[in-house]
Parts: C-alpha cells; structure tokens; sequence
C-alpha cells in the first residue's frame, strides 16, 4: 500500500491546504494528513479543532486520514509505514526552506522520499497567517477557507 504523509500546523486550514490534499489523494492508496503540534508555538486553533476542521473539509475523500504528531515526522512517518513526505509549496521562498527539510528528513531516514507539489494558482498567495491576520482586521476570507473554519474564525477572534 502506499501511503503518503502531509504534514503541517494547518491553523487554520485554508483552500490552499484542500487542493493539495484532494490532488495528494489521488497519487497514494492512503493520504495521511499529519497536523503537527508544537508546543513552543501558539496556535490560534486547538489541535483537536485543527483535526476536526480538516476532517469535515475532507470527508468526501475516502483515502484521507487526519491525525496529530509531535516530535519528528521522521518518527511519525515510521509509526504510519509511510514512506513519502507530500509539501505544497507556493513559491520559491518555499522551497528553500522546504528542500532543506526535505534534505534533513533523508538523512534520517534514506527510505523517505519527499515530493513538492505547486498549489493551485488561485492559491499561491494564501496562508494561514495571512488568513488569520485578515480575518482580525474585519477582512472577507470567504472563499478562501472552508465554510466551518470561516464559522469559527469570526467567533475566535
């Protein structure tokens, strides 16, 4: 079976995160989305609430899994018997940053390979941050999150 990992914080999940994943979905018999948490890190969104956000985002995607790591995706990724590492990337800021990761993530393990997918062009300006700083100041972030994440966006802040 071959089984991919998408990592990340997703806090919140955006459009962006969605296209990757149903495009991811469609290269692995199971995707697994792996939000990561971080505890020197403060999110807006619980990772319970992260979870459950992309779990109903991406119910009609039969393949895709949603769980929560800490620690290294290395060690997630053998606790899953995943052997690739899938990372959207929006521009080339990304991937610098990304390819070095990548390249750590090998050296831990020579059996993980990391592939780089391009989000979606409509998507290639979006991120969490921006979102969440949008949304603070009163901005329209319709279109760009899912529905229950808009819902829940406007209360948390």
């Amino acid at each position: 079976m071959k089984i991919g990992v998408y990592p990340g914080s997703f806090d919140p999940v955006t459009n962006g995160h969605l296209d990757i994943i149903e495009r991811a979905s469609k290269l692995f018999d199971k995707l697994i989305v792996g939000v990561g948490v971080n505890n020197n890190k403060k999110s807006l969104f619980s990772v319970e609430k992260r979870l459950e956000f992309i779990e109903v985002s991406c119910k009609g995607i039969p393949n895709v899994e949603v769980h929560s790591f800490s620690g290294l995706l290395i060690e997630f990724m053998k606790e899953k018997d995943a052997k690739t590492i899938v990372k959207g990337l929006r521009a080339i800021s990304d991937f610098e940053y990304e390819f070095q990761m990548a390249l750590m993530n090998r050296k831990l393990n020579p059996e993980i390979e990391t592939i780089f997918m391009m989000t979606s062009s409509k998507y290639s300006y979006l991120s969490s941050s921006l979102i969440k700083e949008v949304a603070k100041f009163g901005g329209c972030v319709r279109g760009l999150i899912p529905e229950v994440v808009e819902k829940e966006l406007h209360k948390k802040l």
